[in-house]
């Protein structure tokens, strides 16, 4: 292949991710597909293509591709997309399987921990996906990630302590992160620890202001600690330009035990101040 040739397919395979990232899935599956024509081995480009296909809903036709490419030598990173395009493809036994194997090689790509475990909790197999994240743990006891994974499985089986532990954990190893912040606060709030949660909520906000869900949130804790100007204050910067909202922020103070029920959709919108409040049905 040409420099020139060579550096046309560097640009093609740019354009693949970045139509990849942007969730344009068929035009990163057309443009990896033309790479794939002339450079078959091209890892790269078959990465991105069974990204394309999985992203697609079409698992299946990923499975082939990366079973032959698996077969040139060891490759953790394929070989994890391999297991998710397996179970993705009703061949949920054989992608465990496949996980399991990648999972068990050394040195450790966590990646196949996480992959293992989130299928496994899908098919609600809890106790086995905790298991496959404390191993991963052990094997790397200082990853943010995995704690954050941990906590997260724990509060899905109803282990609220631990889950508020790990979660805590990892604030502590990475306090910049508002996707930890929240999880946290959301446990706090299920414990009953309003006050605790509209902080960590608000911590969250000062790094991330825009997420509208956080807000609500702490909204939520805010009406349970009694203070209904301060909740509703919330919900007004959540509904600022964002009519579509209306019906978070109206549930958000219904389900409080301080809040307030409004029976036709227009009052709750004019309450909140929400910008075309006249164009909401009555």
């Amino acid at each position: 292949m040409s420099k020139a040739q060579t550096r046309l397919q560097a640009q093609a395979l740019q354009e693949a991710i970045h139509a990849l990232r942007g969730r344009q899935f068929a035009r990163a599956e057309q443009i990896a597909a033309s790479i794939l024509r002339t450079a078959r081995t091209d890892r790269a480009a078959l990465m991105v293509y069974a990204h394309a296909l999985l992203g697609q809903q079409r698992a299946g036709e990923a499975v082939a591709p990366l079973e032959k490419a698996a077969l040139r030598g060891p490759d953790p990173e394929l070989e994890t997309l391999l297991g998710a395009a397996l179970c993705d493809s009703r061949r949920a036994a054989d992608g465990i399987a496949q996980l399991r194997k990648t999972a068990a090689r050394r040195p450790p790509f966590l990646p196949a921990f996480q992959e293992l475990a989130g299928r496994l909790a899908k098919s609600n197999r809890l106790a086995d996906a905790i298991a496959v994240i404390e191993e991963a743990l052990t094997l790397a006891p200082d990853s943010v990630d995995l704690k954050l994974d941990l906590g997260r499985l724990c509060l899905q089986a109803n282990q609220r302590a631990r889950a508020r532990d790990n979660f805590i954990a990892a604030r502590e190893a990475a306090p910049g992160r508002p996707d930890i912040l929240i999880e946290l606060a959301w446990v706090q709030f299920l414990d009953g620890d309003y006050a605790g949660a509209a902080g960590t909520y608000k911590h969250a906000l000062g790094l991330r202001p825009e997420d509208t869900q956080t807000r609500a949130n702490l909204a939520m804790c805010l009406m349970e600690q009694g203070d209904r100007a301060g909740a509703e204050a919330a919900l007004r910067t959540v509904m600022r330009g964002r009519p579509h909202l209306l019906s978070r922020a109206a549930y958000t103070m219904a389900v409080s035990s301080h809040g307030r029920f409004f029976f036709r959709p227009s009052d709750a919108a004019r309450f909140l101040g929400a910008d075309g409040a006249a164009a909401v049905k009555p």
